[in-house]
């Protein structure tokens, strides 16, 4: 790809919004970061990766267990809360995602992505939705649950979602005009859908001037 691209997902749970990610990036031969960013964050900023695993995409969940833990910071246990906090946690994060746009083409998934990459003219954001009906399926499909246990865990962690991204953002989870395109993935398909999706960014690629960096 001679022109670099950074294409953001958001994502009900259940919708196939990290499938589809994963199939964009691979037809498009660009990299791909979902949990990932984690294990980069916490090497890049000396923390543990269990901090960010129990910060991850929640506007507020206490540090507490981390601490009786004894999870460290640079190897040493640390009490300052600043260093700490969720805040902290997502600004180390938002470096890090800052960091893997620079250095090229890539799909990245969840963790507010879109807003942190804002004023980056070579990042398009997608939200990915889909019937709550196939939401379910998808999740009984891929996970040992009830119908019952499938329903509470979409709407626990929908939840989640929407509280990290209104905390850390001016804009609404998944609502429309915080993306630049937001898919129902029941129309098309999982496959059909990644296939729109990758015309719909050739043509904003065809728009851009070359880019050799």
């Amino acid at each position: 790809m001679n022109n670099k691209i950074i294409l953001t997902i958001g994502r009900q749970f259940g919708s196939g919004g990290r499938e589809i990610g994963k199939k964009l990036a691979k037809a498009l031969n660009i990299a791909y970061y979902d949990k990932e960013l984690m294990a980069l964050a916490a090497k890049e900023s000396g923390l543990s990766e269990e901090f960010f695993e129990k910060a991850d995409e929640r506007a507020s969940s206490g540090l507490s267990y981390a601490f009786t833990m004894g999870y460290s910071y640079m190897g040493l246990f640390t009490p300052y809360n600043d260093i700490l906090s969720n805040d902290r946690l997502f600004l180390y994060q938002s470096d890090t995602i800052r960091n893997l746009a620079e250095k090229g083409s890539c799909v990245i998934v969840g963790r507010c992505a879109d807003y942190i990459l804002r004023d980056n003219p070579n990042c398009l954001s997608f939200f990915i939705h889909n019937t709550k009906e196939n939401r379910i399926q998808r999740i009984l499909e891929s996970q040992n649950l009830t119908v019952e246990q499938a329903k509470e865990l979409i709407l626990k962690t929908d939840k989640s979602r929407a509280s990290y991204y209104n905390y850390y953002t001016n804009k609404e989870w998944g609502a429309a005009s915080s993306y630049n395109f937001s898919i129902d993935v029941s129309v098309l398909g999982v496959d059909e859908t990644v296939e729109f999706i990758k015309s719909f960014v050739e043509r904003k690629i065809n728009k851009q001037p070359p880019h050799f960096g």
